[in-house]
């Protein structure tokens, strides 16, 4: 069964840290590129940041660029997102996602997670 488990959410101040995590499995984690993507109410789903299988080239929205960090530990099929520097518009559902291999996202994006919720105070 194929599974994509988000963890690390919560609420914090504006200005404070925290590292997300995604934990595959049921998969065979080098076929894919992992994807997180996030999801504030009222508003459609974005992408965040990418790592990719193929070549370890890491993507990010301009949004959270120079203060979110997209890591992988392949061995243990898990990647991170460590986001620092919040901001009350980073209140969203968080999701990693399993997509292309080359983080094409308009290729493929092929399994979700559940998503973990992250809520940011001013």
């Amino acid at each position: 069964e194929v599974q994509l488990v988000e963890s690390g959410g919560g609420l914090v101040q504006a200005g404070g840290s925290l590292r997300l995590s995604c934990a595959a499995s049921g998969f065979t984690f080098d076929d894919y590129s992992i994807g997180w993507f996030r999801q504030a109410p009222g508003k459609e789903r974005e992408g965040v940041s990418c790592i990719s299988s193929s070549d370890g080239t890491t993507y990010y929205a301009d949004s959270v660029k120079g203060r979110f960090t997209i890591s992988s530990d392949n061995a243990k099929n898990l990647v991170y997102l460590q986001m620092n520097s919040l901001k009350p518009e980073d209140t969203a559902v968080y999701y990693c996602s399993a997509v292309d291999r080359s983080c094409r996202l308009s290729v493929g994006i092929y399994y979700w997670g559940k998503g973990t919720l992250v809520t940011i105070s001013s």
